[in-house]
């Protein structure tokens, strides 16, 4: 019975707003106070990806660049990958899926290690964002669909999309739990100046 009395209740209310809503004489509108339309975007995936690329580079290398050079071989757990294992994977991981999203080759890079230094490894790490940056310039939407092969599964190129948006949010959040782990505020974190 209580289950019956806050569904009526609830439908009483959506409709008695439908109605009074329906009731109410039409405002005139003006231009002035006319909603705004944008103009549909001829690519939004491709648009929606480069736009956000912006961001998560400059988050990651400044995380990057926030670790100590001695912390780099730092592992929360010893179960846990390393710092510099989190920066050759996204040097990586930005090298392969942005030429697999974009449909052009990887660069030609040399292979990194986790005993690289840091100078090292922090500019592959700008050189993968730099890559994504120029093969994703040019990417529209318009092979999303094709069929790729990503290594470890198969599906259409625009998981990809999905593949590098989520991989630059959980590398940046996995730099910055390591900084904090290290005393270090995360660039995210840090006051405006």
């Amino acid at each position: 019975m209580k289950k019956l009395l806050v569904t009526l209740s609830f439908a009483f209310t959506f409709s008695g707003s439908a109605l009074a809503q329906m009731a109410a004489p039409a405002a005139s509108a003006t231009p002035a106070t006319a909603p705004q339309t944008a103009a549909p975007v001829k690519n939004p995936v491709s648009t929606v990806l480069r736009s956000s690329l912006a961001s998560r580079q400059k988050n990651t290398l400044a995380a990057i660049e926030a670790m100590p050079a001695d912390k780099f071989s730092y592992k929360p757990t010893p179960d846990q990958i390393s710092f510099a294992h989190l920066v050759v994977h996204i040097a990586e991981s930005n090298n392969g899926t942005c030429a697999k999203v974009a449909d052009v080759p990887a660069p030609k890079v040399d292979d990194l290690k986790e005993t690289d230094p840091k100078d090292k490894l922090l500019a592959a790490a700008r050189a993968s964002f730099d890559f994504c940056s120029t093969a994703l310039a040019n990417m529209d939407d318009s092979k999303l669909g094709d069929n790729v092969d990503f290594g470890r599964v198969q599906g259409p190129r625009v998981m990809g999309v999905f593949f590098l948006v989520g991989g630059w949010a959980d590398h940046y959040g996995a730099a910055a739990m390591y900084l904090r782990l290290n005393g270090i505020l995360p660039p995210t974190a840090q006051p405006k100046k």
